[in-house]
């Protein structure tokens, strides 16, 4: 940024700075708009205002979207620091209450997403009537540092970022295949057989963590279906197209699935809670958090119990 950025982060209107970051985690002005609920032509005044005042331009237009420029990567800096002091100084002048309100959003893969945390959420939102819960689930890392959620559920512990990592509960996988499709095709008695079965899984380089490479684990090397989505895939084991590794807590949600091979296909995974080190000192989403884990960890323990 040219000489004077930091006088003009501190004049500049918050409601530039807060269209500014919609836009950066949004990378449209639509989705922007729609995020703010104001139209993207009020949206792109705005951030052309704040590039007027900076003098330098906050976004390049991509194929993808609008990307951050290096000056607007330095902005965002500034402009989390002013949201996150925002909500600091709005949670003290509220002070503590019996119950949480506002808006968290939380990011996580799909398997979570899917078939856990819709039942926890569902029951910390009918215990703080106020307070607003959205789900973000992509088969791929959420972004903490754009914002793109408040807190992630993730599957493996970051080893950088200005972060903080809470384990929340292991969890379990299996071959499994509805018992129709067993029925109609060859005996599984060894990895070996599958070698004769429609085999399930993800689309090897779509695979976004190390810890999702489980058929590799597993020493399944042909997948005749694939999906980068874990729900798409347990749908068709579901269905009987095929035998594929699936949560251990997703099983009790579809009738006549079975696991396989029990004994010799068994992994063991592990949620965990990613936040910015900043949100410690915010009481609410301390709150939020060990709410989230001690439902998280009681779900998977009771879905679990049922295969």
């Amino acid at each position: 940024m040219r000489r004077g950025a930091e006088m003009v982060v501190q004049t500049a209107h918050w409601d530039d700075l807060r269209v500014f970051l919609a836009v950066a985690r949004e990378e449209s002005l639509s989705a922007a708009g729609r995020r703010l609920n104001v139209d993207p032509a009020t949206v792109g005044r705005r951030v052309g205002r704040l590039e007027t005042a900076f003098e330098t331009p906050l976004f390049v237009k991509s194929p993808t979207g609008y990307a951050l420029t290096d000056a607007g990567q330095r902005l965002m800096t500034h402009a989390l620091r002013v949201e996150q002091s925002l909500e600091e100084a709005a949670e003290d002048m509220v002070g503590q209450t019996s119950g949480l309100s506002g808006q968290i959003r939380i990011g996580a893969p799909d398997g979570a997403a899917n078939y856990l945390l819709p039942q926890v959420c569902a029951q910390i939102a009918e215990d703080n009537p106020d307070l607003e819960i959205q789900i973000v689930a992509l088969p791929r890392v959420v972004s903490l540092s754009r914002r793109e959620a408040d807190l992630v559920v993730a599957v493996s512990a970051p080893t950088a970022g200005k972060l903080t990592v809470q384990k929340i509960t292991d969890y379990k996988l299996h071959l499994a295949a509805a018992r129709w499709y067993l029925r109609r095709h060859p005996d599984i008695k060894s990895v070996e057989d599958l070698r004769e079965h429609m085999v399930i899984g993800y689309i090897p380089d779509m695979i976004f963590d190390k810890e999702l490479d489980y058929l590799n684990e597993a020493g399944i090397d042909r997948v005749r279906l694939a999906s980068n989505s874990a729900s798409v895939q347990f749908n068709w084991v579901r269905r009987g197209a095929g035998v594929g590794i699936v949560h251990d807590f997703a099983i009790p949600s579809a009738k006549g699935m079975v696991k396989v091979l029990p004994e010799d296909v068994s992994l063991t995974r592990s949620f965990y809670l990613i936040r910015h080190a900043d949100d410690r000192r915010l009481e609410r989403m301390n709150r939020f958090s060990e709410a989230l884990c001690e439902g998280l960890r009681k779900e998977v323990a009771r879905l679990e119990a049922q295969t």
